[in-house]
Protein backbone atom coordinates (compact mmCIF):
# COMPACT_ATOMS: atom_id res chain seq x y z
CA UNK A 1 0.00 0.00 0.00
CA UNK A 2 0.98 3.67 -0.15
CA UNK A 3 1.91 3.81 3.52
CA UNK A 4 4.16 0.77 3.17
CA UNK A 5 5.93 2.27 0.15
CA UNK A 6 6.56 5.53 2.01
CA UNK A 7 7.88 3.75 5.10
CA UNK A 8 10.12 1.56 2.96
CA UNK A 9 12.12 4.61 1.95
CA UNK A 10 13.56 4.94 5.47
CA UNK A 11 13.01 1.69 7.39
CA UNK A 12 14.86 -1.60 6.65
CA UNK A 13 12.02 -3.52 8.34
CA UNK A 14 9.44 -1.83 6.12
CA UNK A 15 11.57 -2.56 3.05
CA UNK A 16 11.56 -6.24 3.97
CA UNK A 17 7.77 -6.17 4.44
CA UNK A 18 7.41 -4.58 1.03
CA UNK A 19 9.66 -7.21 -0.55
CA UNK A 20 7.57 -9.99 0.99
CA UNK A 21 4.34 -8.34 -0.15
CA UNK A 22 5.61 -8.15 -3.72
CA UNK A 23 6.45 -11.86 -3.74
CA UNK A 24 3.44 -13.01 -1.77
CA UNK A 25 0.94 -15.24 -3.55
CA UNK A 26 -1.80 -12.93 -2.29
CA UNK A 27 -1.22 -9.26 -3.12
CA UNK A 28 -3.43 -6.44 -1.85
CA UNK A 29 -3.15 -3.59 -4.33
CA UNK A 30 -4.35 -0.01 -4.17
CA UNK A 31 -6.79 1.02 -6.89
CA UNK A 32 -5.40 -1.65 -9.23
CA UNK A 33 -2.30 0.38 -10.11
CA UNK A 34 1.35 0.62 -9.21
CA UNK A 35 3.60 -2.31 -8.43
CA UNK A 36 1.32 -5.01 -9.81
CA UNK A 37 0.95 -3.51 -13.26
CA UNK A 38 4.70 -3.19 -13.64
CA UNK A 39 4.83 -6.97 -13.37
CA UNK A 40 2.18 -7.67 -16.01
CA UNK A 41 3.46 -8.13 -19.55
CA UNK A 42 2.18 -8.70 -23.06
CA UNK A 43 0.62 -12.15 -23.31
CA UNK A 44 -0.19 -12.43 -19.59
CA UNK A 45 -3.55 -13.99 -18.86
CA UNK A 46 -5.79 -13.33 -15.88
CA UNK A 47 -9.22 -14.23 -14.52
CA UNK A 48 -11.62 -11.70 -13.05
CA UNK A 49 -14.03 -13.30 -10.57
CA UNK A 50 -16.84 -10.82 -9.94
CA UNK A 51 -18.56 -12.10 -6.80
CA UNK A 52 -21.76 -10.18 -6.21
CA UNK A 53 -24.89 -10.60 -4.17
CA UNK A 54 -26.78 -12.79 -6.62
CA UNK A 55 -24.24 -14.22 -9.04
CA UNK A 56 -20.57 -14.91 -9.62
CA UNK A 57 -19.31 -13.97 -13.11
CA UNK A 58 -15.95 -15.04 -14.53
CA UNK A 59 -14.04 -13.46 -17.41
CA UNK A 60 -10.63 -14.38 -18.83
CA UNK A 61 -8.48 -11.72 -20.52
CA UNK A 62 -5.08 -11.60 -22.18
CA UNK A 63 -2.96 -8.47 -22.49
CA UNK A 64 -2.24 -7.70 -26.14
CA UNK A 65 0.57 -5.87 -27.85
CA UNK A 66 -1.80 -3.30 -29.38
CA UNK A 67 -1.41 -0.37 -26.99
CA UNK A 68 -2.16 -2.47 -23.93
CA UNK A 69 -5.60 -3.58 -25.12
CA UNK A 70 -7.28 -6.75 -23.90
CA UNK A 71 -8.49 -9.90 -25.63
CA UNK A 72 -11.26 -11.96 -24.10
CA UNK A 73 -10.12 -15.59 -24.17
CA UNK A 74 -13.31 -17.25 -22.94
CA UNK A 75 -16.88 -16.09 -23.00
CA UNK A 76 -18.14 -14.66 -19.73
CA UNK A 77 -19.62 -17.40 -17.57
CA UNK A 78 -21.17 -17.56 -14.16
CA UNK A 79 -23.87 -18.92 -11.94
CA UNK A 80 -26.18 -18.13 -9.00
CA UNK A 81 -23.45 -18.47 -6.40
CA UNK A 82 -23.58 -15.00 -4.86
CA UNK A 83 -23.78 -13.88 -1.24
CA UNK A 84 -27.56 -14.38 -1.21
CA UNK A 85 -26.83 -18.12 -1.04
CA UNK A 86 -25.58 -17.62 2.52
CA UNK A 87 -28.81 -15.78 3.38
CA UNK A 88 -30.84 -18.67 1.98
CA UNK A 89 -28.80 -21.12 4.04
CA UNK A 90 -29.59 -19.06 7.15
CA UNK A 91 -33.29 -19.17 6.29
CA UNK A 92 -33.08 -22.95 5.84
CA UNK A 93 -31.48 -23.20 9.26
CA UNK A 94 -34.36 -21.21 10.79
CA UNK A 95 -36.82 -23.54 9.05
CA UNK A 96 -35.10 -26.57 10.62
CA UNK A 97 -35.34 -25.00 14.07
CA UNK A 98 -38.78 -23.36 14.02
CA UNK A 99 -40.52 -25.15 11.13
CA UNK A 100 -40.96 -24.08 7.52
CA UNK A 101 -44.67 -23.37 7.95
CA UNK A 102 -43.97 -20.92 10.78
CA UNK A 103 -41.17 -19.12 8.88
CA UNK A 104 -43.36 -18.79 5.75
CA UNK A 105 -46.24 -17.48 7.89
CA UNK A 106 -43.99 -15.03 9.75
CA UNK A 107 -42.56 -13.66 6.48
CA UNK A 108 -46.08 -13.11 5.16
CA UNK A 109 -47.60 -11.61 8.33
CA UNK A 110 -44.59 -9.68 9.67
CA UNK A 111 -42.55 -8.67 6.60
CA UNK A 112 -40.90 -5.66 8.29
CA UNK A 113 -39.71 -7.80 11.21
CA UNK A 114 -38.38 -10.40 8.77
CA UNK A 115 -36.36 -7.70 7.01
CA UNK A 116 -35.00 -6.55 10.37
CA UNK A 117 -33.91 -10.10 11.14
CA UNK A 118 -32.13 -10.48 7.80
CA UNK A 119 -30.42 -7.09 8.25
CA UNK A 120 -29.16 -8.28 11.66
CA UNK A 121 -27.85 -11.46 10.06
CA UNK A 122 -26.22 -9.48 7.22
CA UNK A 123 -24.26 -7.42 9.75
CA UNK A 124 -22.96 -10.57 11.46
CA UNK A 125 -22.32 -12.32 8.14
CA UNK A 126 -19.83 -9.62 7.17
CA UNK A 127 -17.79 -10.25 10.33
CA UNK A 128 -17.53 -14.02 9.80
CA UNK A 129 -13.94 -15.13 9.30
CA UNK A 130 -12.06 -18.46 9.33
CA UNK A 131 -10.60 -19.31 12.71
CA UNK A 132 -12.86 -16.91 14.60
CA UNK A 133 -12.89 -18.10 18.21
CA UNK A 134 -15.87 -16.27 19.70
CA UNK A 135 -19.49 -16.96 18.80
CA UNK A 136 -21.75 -14.61 16.83
CA UNK A 137 -24.96 -13.29 18.40
CA UNK A 138 -27.96 -12.43 16.23
CA UNK A 139 -30.88 -10.51 17.73
CA UNK A 140 -34.32 -11.96 17.11
CA UNK A 141 -37.02 -9.26 16.78
CA UNK A 142 -39.46 -9.25 19.70
CA UNK A 143 -42.31 -9.82 17.21
CA UNK A 144 -40.58 -13.05 16.11
CA UNK A 145 -40.39 -14.32 19.69
CA UNK A 146 -44.00 -13.31 20.45
CA UNK A 147 -45.34 -14.59 17.10
CA UNK A 148 -43.71 -17.99 17.65
CA UNK A 149 -45.05 -18.37 21.18
CA UNK A 150 -48.57 -17.37 20.07
CA UNK A 151 -48.72 -19.71 17.06
CA UNK A 152 -46.64 -22.65 18.29
CA UNK A 153 -47.42 -22.63 22.03
CA UNK A 154 -43.78 -22.73 23.15
CA UNK A 155 -40.81 -20.41 23.44
CA UNK A 156 -38.04 -20.04 20.90
CA UNK A 157 -35.63 -21.24 23.59
CA UNK A 158 -37.56 -24.52 23.84
CA UNK A 159 -37.57 -24.86 20.05
CA UNK A 160 -33.80 -24.42 19.95
CA UNK A 161 -33.30 -26.95 22.74
CA UNK A 162 -35.48 -29.51 20.94
CA UNK A 163 -33.95 -28.96 17.50
CA UNK A 164 -31.10 -31.07 16.17
CA UNK A 165 -29.33 -28.09 14.63
CA UNK A 166 -25.71 -28.12 15.72
CA UNK A 167 -23.74 -25.16 17.05
CA UNK A 168 -26.78 -22.87 17.57
CA UNK A 169 -27.92 -21.99 21.09
CA UNK A 170 -30.10 -19.43 22.88
CA UNK A 171 -28.15 -16.84 24.82
CA UNK A 172 -29.24 -15.37 28.15
CA UNK A 173 -29.45 -11.96 26.42
CA UNK A 174 -32.24 -13.23 24.18
CA UNK A 175 -30.22 -13.85 21.02
CA UNK A 176 -29.36 -16.66 18.67
CA UNK A 177 -25.83 -17.67 19.53
CA UNK A 178 -24.00 -19.17 16.54
CA UNK A 179 -20.57 -20.69 16.88
CA UNK A 180 -17.95 -20.25 14.15
CA UNK A 181 -18.74 -23.82 13.02
CA UNK A 182 -22.39 -22.86 12.50
CA UNK A 183 -21.47 -19.83 10.39
CA UNK A 184 -18.97 -21.94 8.43
CA UNK A 185 -21.76 -24.40 7.55
CA UNK A 186 -23.83 -21.53 6.15
CA UNK A 187 -20.99 -20.30 3.93
CA UNK A 188 -19.59 -23.58 2.66
CA UNK A 189 -22.25 -24.62 0.08
CA UNK A 190 -22.00 -21.27 -1.74
CA UNK A 191 -18.21 -20.98 -1.47
CA UNK A 192 -17.76 -24.56 -2.70
CA UNK A 193 -19.74 -23.77 -5.84
CA UNK A 194 -17.61 -20.68 -6.53
CA UNK A 195 -14.37 -22.62 -6.07
CA UNK A 196 -15.64 -25.45 -8.28
CA UNK A 197 -16.69 -23.02 -11.03
CA UNK A 198 -13.27 -21.34 -11.08
CA UNK A 199 -11.50 -24.71 -11.02
CA UNK A 200 -13.54 -25.98 -13.98
CA UNK A 201 -12.73 -22.81 -15.93
CA UNK A 202 -9.01 -23.22 -15.29
CA UNK A 203 -9.10 -26.72 -16.81
CA UNK A 204 -10.12 -25.40 -20.22
CA UNK A 205 -7.28 -25.36 -22.78
CA UNK A 206 -7.91 -21.77 -23.85
CA UNK A 207 -7.48 -20.61 -20.25
CA UNK A 208 -4.17 -22.39 -19.57
CA UNK A 209 -1.30 -20.31 -18.29
CA UNK A 210 -3.37 -17.90 -16.19
CA UNK A 211 -1.00 -15.90 -13.94
CA UNK A 212 -3.42 -13.82 -11.89
CA UNK A 213 -6.89 -14.16 -10.39
CA UNK A 214 -8.62 -10.89 -9.48
CA UNK A 215 -11.24 -11.33 -6.77
CA UNK A 216 -13.70 -8.41 -6.92
CA UNK A 217 -17.30 -7.54 -6.09
CA UNK A 218 -19.25 -7.11 -2.88
CA UNK A 219 -19.05 -10.75 -1.79
CA UNK A 220 -15.27 -10.64 -2.34
CA UNK A 221 -15.09 -8.54 0.86
CA UNK A 222 -15.91 -11.69 2.84
CA UNK A 223 -12.87 -13.12 4.68
CA UNK A 224 -14.50 -16.56 4.38
CA UNK A 225 -14.50 -16.40 0.58
CA UNK A 226 -11.05 -14.81 0.41
CA UNK A 227 -9.58 -17.58 2.55
CA UNK A 228 -11.16 -20.34 0.43
CA UNK A 229 -9.92 -18.82 -2.83
CA UNK A 230 -6.42 -18.30 -1.45
CA UNK A 231 -6.06 -21.81 -0.04
CA UNK A 232 -7.34 -23.42 -3.26
CA UNK A 233 -5.66 -21.39 -6.00
CA UNK A 234 -2.63 -19.61 -4.51
CA UNK A 235 -0.29 -22.36 -5.79
CA UNK A 236 -1.69 -22.03 -9.32
CA UNK A 237 -1.74 -18.24 -9.72
CA UNK A 238 -1.45 -15.04 -7.73
CA UNK A 239 -4.63 -13.93 -6.01
CA UNK A 240 -5.26 -10.19 -6.35
CA UNK A 241 -7.74 -8.56 -3.94
CA UNK A 242 -7.93 -4.82 -4.70
CA UNK A 243 -8.64 -2.25 -2.02
CA UNK A 244 -12.26 -1.05 -2.10
CA UNK A 245 -12.98 -4.45 -3.60
CA UNK A 246 -16.74 -3.84 -3.51
CA UNK A 247 -16.38 -0.78 -5.77
CA UNK A 248 -13.97 -2.32 -8.27
CA UNK A 249 -16.61 -3.30 -10.82
CA UNK A 250 -18.23 0.14 -10.63
CA UNK A 251 -14.85 1.81 -11.20
CA UNK A 252 -14.19 -0.54 -14.11
CA UNK A 253 -17.52 0.35 -15.69
CA UNK A 254 -16.63 4.05 -15.52
CA UNK A 255 -13.21 3.45 -17.09
CA UNK A 256 -14.77 1.32 -19.82
CA UNK A 257 -17.25 4.10 -20.53
CA UNK A 258 -14.36 6.50 -21.01
CA UNK A 259 -12.53 4.12 -23.37
CA UNK A 260 -14.71 1.25 -24.75
CA UNK A 261 -11.89 0.16 -27.07
CA UNK A 262 -9.83 -1.28 -24.20
CA UNK A 263 -11.35 -4.73 -24.86
CA UNK A 264 -10.42 -5.24 -28.50
CA UNK A 265 -11.56 -8.86 -28.94
CA UNK A 266 -14.50 -10.50 -27.21
CA UNK A 267 -15.95 -14.00 -27.15
CA UNK A 268 -19.53 -14.11 -28.31
CA UNK A 269 -21.74 -15.29 -25.41
CA UNK A 270 -24.43 -16.73 -27.71
CA UNK A 271 -25.10 -17.83 -31.26
CA UNK A 272 -26.92 -15.07 -33.18
CA UNK A 273 -28.76 -15.26 -36.47
CA UNK A 274 -31.98 -14.54 -38.34
CA UNK A 275 -34.88 -16.72 -39.38
CA UNK A 276 -35.08 -17.26 -43.15
CA UNK A 277 -36.75 -19.33 -45.87
CA UNK A 278 -34.51 -21.58 -47.99
CA UNK A 279 -35.32 -23.75 -50.97
CA UNK A 280 -36.82 -27.00 -49.73
CA UNK A 281 -34.56 -30.00 -50.35
CA UNK A 282 -36.31 -33.38 -50.27
CA UNK A 283 -34.56 -35.75 -47.87
CA UNK A 284 -32.67 -32.96 -46.14
CA UNK A 285 -35.46 -30.86 -44.71
CA UNK A 286 -38.35 -32.29 -42.65
CA UNK A 287 -41.73 -32.31 -44.37
CA UNK A 288 -43.34 -30.31 -41.57
CA UNK A 289 -41.12 -27.37 -42.57
CA UNK A 290 -42.41 -27.35 -46.16
CA UNK A 291 -44.14 -24.15 -47.30
CA UNK A 292 -45.48 -23.75 -50.83
CA UNK A 293 -45.64 -20.10 -51.94
CA UNK A 294 -46.17 -18.81 -55.47
CA UNK A 295 -45.63 -22.32 -56.81
CA UNK A 296 -42.22 -22.72 -55.13
CA UNK A 297 -41.26 -25.07 -52.28
CA UNK A 298 -39.65 -23.39 -49.28
CA UNK A 299 -38.23 -24.69 -46.00
CA UNK A 300 -39.33 -22.48 -43.12
CA UNK A 301 -37.74 -21.68 -39.76
CA UNK A 302 -34.09 -22.00 -40.84
CA UNK A 303 -31.63 -20.12 -38.63
CA UNK A 304 -29.04 -18.32 -40.74
CA UNK A 305 -26.21 -17.89 -38.23
CA UNK A 306 -24.20 -14.68 -38.25
CA UNK A 307 -21.89 -15.65 -35.38
CA UNK A 308 -21.64 -18.71 -33.14
CA UNK A 309 -21.23 -19.01 -29.38
CA UNK A 310 -17.65 -18.54 -28.12
CA UNK A 311 -16.50 -17.19 -31.50
CA UNK A 312 -13.93 -14.40 -31.30
CA UNK A 313 -15.30 -11.09 -32.56
CA UNK A 314 -13.13 -7.99 -32.91
CA UNK A 315 -14.38 -4.56 -31.91
CA UNK A 316 -16.47 -3.22 -34.81
CA UNK A 317 -16.44 -6.48 -36.79
CA UNK A 318 -19.35 -6.66 -39.26
CA UNK A 319 -20.99 -9.82 -40.61
CA UNK A 320 -23.21 -9.32 -43.66
CA UNK A 321 -25.82 -11.41 -45.48
CA UNK A 322 -27.99 -10.75 -48.56
CA UNK A 323 -31.59 -11.89 -48.85
CA UNK A 324 -34.45 -11.56 -51.32
CA UNK A 325 -38.16 -11.26 -50.49
CA UNK A 326 -40.00 -14.60 -50.65
CA UNK A 327 -42.43 -13.28 -53.27
CA UNK A 328 -42.38 -10.56 -55.87
CA UNK A 329 -44.31 -7.41 -55.02
CA UNK A 330 -43.72 -7.86 -51.31
CA UNK A 331 -44.09 -4.47 -49.59
CA UNK A 332 -42.61 -5.25 -46.19
CA UNK A 333 -39.94 -7.56 -44.86
CA UNK A 334 -39.63 -8.52 -41.20
CA UNK A 335 -36.28 -9.86 -40.07
CA UNK A 336 -36.54 -11.77 -36.80
CA UNK A 337 -33.33 -12.11 -34.80
CA UNK A 338 -32.70 -15.20 -32.68
CA UNK A 339 -30.04 -16.39 -30.24
CA UNK A 340 -29.04 -19.71 -28.73
CA UNK A 341 -26.48 -20.86 -26.12
CA UNK A 342 -25.29 -23.64 -28.47
CA UNK A 343 -23.64 -23.58 -31.90
CA UNK A 344 -25.35 -26.63 -33.43
CA UNK A 345 -28.79 -25.11 -34.00
CA UNK A 346 -30.41 -25.50 -37.42
CA UNK A 347 -33.97 -24.23 -36.96
CA UNK A 348 -35.43 -21.42 -34.91
CA UNK A 349 -37.76 -24.02 -33.37
CA UNK A 350 -34.83 -25.98 -31.89
CA UNK A 351 -34.64 -26.18 -28.08
CA UNK A 352 -33.01 -23.20 -26.32
CA UNK A 353 -33.48 -20.89 -29.33
CA UNK A 354 -35.27 -17.67 -28.44
CA UNK A 355 -36.24 -14.53 -30.25
CA UNK A 356 -34.26 -11.50 -29.06
CA UNK A 357 -35.36 -8.79 -31.52
CA UNK A 358 -36.69 -7.90 -34.94
CA UNK A 359 -36.51 -5.15 -37.53
CA UNK A 360 -39.12 -4.21 -40.13
CA UNK A 361 -38.20 -2.72 -43.50
CA UNK A 362 -40.82 -1.20 -45.79
CA UNK A 363 -40.29 -1.95 -49.50
CA UNK A 364 -41.80 0.73 -51.77
CA UNK A 365 -42.98 -0.41 -55.17
CA UNK A 366 -40.07 -0.60 -57.61
CA UNK A 367 -40.17 1.52 -60.75
CA UNK A 368 -40.26 -0.28 -64.04
CA UNK A 369 -36.76 -1.28 -65.14
CA UNK A 370 -35.15 -0.43 -61.77
CA UNK A 371 -34.77 -4.03 -60.63
CA UNK A 372 -31.71 -6.13 -61.57
CA UNK A 373 -31.83 -8.30 -64.67
CA UNK A 374 -33.21 -11.33 -62.80
CA UNK A 375 -35.85 -9.16 -61.12
CA UNK A 376 -34.75 -10.12 -57.60
CA UNK A 377 -34.74 -7.40 -54.96
CA UNK A 378 -31.74 -7.48 -52.60
CA UNK A 379 -32.04 -6.89 -48.86
CA UNK A 380 -28.67 -6.58 -47.17
CA UNK A 381 -28.62 -7.42 -43.45
CA UNK A 382 -25.58 -6.88 -41.22
CA UNK A 383 -24.62 -7.33 -37.58
CA UNK A 384 -21.81 -5.38 -35.96
CA UNK A 385 -20.14 -7.07 -33.00
CA UNK A 386 -17.45 -6.46 -30.44
CA UNK A 387 -19.03 -3.88 -28.15
CA UNK A 388 -21.49 -4.42 -25.28
CA UNK A 389 -24.31 -4.45 -27.81
CA UNK A 390 -24.90 -5.83 -31.28
CA UNK A 391 -25.97 -3.33 -33.92
CA UNK A 392 -28.29 -4.79 -36.55
CA UNK A 393 -28.98 -3.07 -39.87
CA UNK A 394 -31.18 -3.96 -42.86
CA UNK A 395 -30.82 -2.07 -46.15
CA UNK A 396 -33.03 -2.13 -49.25
CA UNK A 397 -30.29 -1.94 -51.90
CA UNK A 398 -32.73 -0.59 -54.51
CA UNK A 399 -33.72 2.50 -52.53
CA UNK A 400 -30.85 2.65 -49.98
CA UNK A 401 -33.48 2.83 -47.27
CA UNK A 402 -32.30 1.29 -44.01
CA UNK A 403 -33.51 0.44 -40.53
CA UNK A 404 -31.42 -0.23 -37.43
CA UNK A 405 -31.81 -1.94 -34.08
CA UNK A 406 -29.58 -2.85 -31.17
CA UNK A 407 -29.39 -5.98 -29.04
CA UNK A 408 -27.89 -5.53 -25.59
CA UNK A 409 -24.88 -7.85 -25.44
CA UNK A 410 -24.87 -7.94 -21.64
CA UNK A 411 -28.54 -8.67 -21.01
CA UNK A 412 -28.34 -11.77 -23.21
Amino acid sequence: TTALHEAAQTSPVAREQLRRARHSRTFLVESGTGELWSEMQEGDRYIVADCGGGTVDLTVHQIEQVQGTLKELYKASGGPYGAVGVDLAFEEMLCKIFGKDFIDNFKAKRPAAWVDLMIAFEARKRTAAPGRANAINISLPFSFIDFYKTHCGQSVETALRKSNVNFVKWSSQGMLRMTSEAMNELFQPTISKIVQHIAELMKKPEVSGVRFLFLVGGFAESPMLQSAIQSTFSRTCRIIIPQDVGLTILKGAVLFGLDPTIVRVRRCPLTYGVGVLNKFVEGKHPREKLLVKDGRDWCTDILDRFVTVDQSVALGEVVQRSYTPARSGQRKIIINIYCSPTDDVVYITDPCVRKCGNITLDLPEAKEGSLPRKGRREIRASMQFGDTEIKVTAVDVLTSKSVRASIDFLSN
